[in-house]
């Protein structure tokens, strides 16, 4: 290995190279990636007593990276699919280096057999009718907050989906949505007419450009304050019903909840992978998995006949067990 090989000259290519030019991935997966680097050169320039733009390639080692993780979990208090989300960044820019430099295909191998750790997945939460409609009671029916959430449990929509949504996106005569999701694919959902009265109130007067959703300054709502949205009507709603005191309610619960509606409504797994925007049918079972009432159902369709008691037990024939001793 060339140990005066810069570092950041194979950071800048992996960025602008491989993630942005040649896989093309969402502006958020770019972060992402970015946000990992974001947070590794500064631990290992500390790490090795210099600055960032001193280091080389071969101040990156496995030992390194699983200590870097360690800081990750333990200094930072990053969960397990957070440390995940890291280490997918360093296999994938690790197996970038190694196709255009042979020399480092040993170098890469060593960081690419770093394991994943094993996440334990939790119970996926989502709102029953009841919590649903006590969480839409809170806002008043003509203000931003009700078209807010009203959309969310209407289309399903990440919340980067809906924080980018512009008036554009929204098709009144149907009414549709079109909703842009990851990998820059686009889907359109149909929107409940209350839905659709509530968002021409929200965007009347806009251009089409204009996003929907704006924050009290009159900027694009964000993730960040979406998230802070959800949170605060639910420990509202969590005073008419107590079961939301023991969900935390975001607005990824909110798109389970789409699902779930969706599913007890009938809906095939296909068609709610489309609705969602999911890739992967497999994804999608967790749904079906997770609905205790739909279980029980399913069960009790299962459940035998009773059978009656034969009046004379295999035991009690004289000439059978005769026969078994002859054996």
């Amino acid at each position: 290995m060339n140990e005066t090989t810069p570092l950041g000259s194979w950071v800048k290519r992996f960025l602008q190279e491989h993630v942005r030019q040649e896989r093309n991935l969402s502006l958020e997966t770019q972060h992402s990636y970015r946000d990992g680097f974001v947070l590794l050169l500064p631990w290992l320039a500390k790490q090795r007593r210099t600055t960032v733009d001193k280091l080389n390639l071969e101040d990156v080692c496995a030992s390194r990276i699983h200590a870097f993780l360690g800081y990750l979990a333990q200094d930072r208090g990053c969960g397990a699919a957070t440390c995940n989300q890291r280490l997918a960044t360093f296999h994938a820019w690790a197996g970038f280096v190694s196709e255009r430099s042979p020399v480092h295909v040993g170098w890469a191998g060593e960081i690419r057999a770093i394991a994943f750790k094993k996440i334990h997945q939790p119970t996926m939460p989502y709102l029953e009718k009841a919590e649903m409609d006590a969480l839409l009671e809170i806002p008043p029916r003509e203000s931003r907050d009700y078209a807010l959430l009203l959309f969310l449990l209407n289309s399903g929509a990440r919340a980067s989906e809906a924080c980018q949504l512009t008036v554009g996106d929204l098709d009144w005569g149907v009414p549709a949505v079109t909703l842009h999701g990851k990998g820059n694919k686009d889907r359109r959902c149909p929107l409940w007419a209350e839905t659709s009265r509530a968002l021409r109130i929200l965007v009347a007067q806009r251009a089409p450009t204009e996003r929907v959703f704006l924050n009290r300054q009159g900027e694009p709502l964000t993730r960040f304050g979406l998230h802070k949205l959800v949170e605060r009507y639910a420990l509202q709603a969590a005073q008419k019903v107590p079961s939301l005191k023991h969900k935390r309610v975001s607005p990824h619960t909110l798109r389970h909840t789409t699902a779930m509606f969706l599913l007890r409504a009938g809906v095939d797994l296909n068609t709610i992978r489309g609705w969602l925007g999911h890739a992967s049918l497999d994804t999608v079972h967790i749904y079906a998995e997770c609905d205790l009432d739909m279980k029980a159902k399913a069960l009790k369709k299962c459940e035998l006949p009773k059978t009656k008691k034969s009046p004379r037990d295999w035991r009690s024939q004289p000439q059978l067990l005769d026969f078994l001793r002859s054996l």
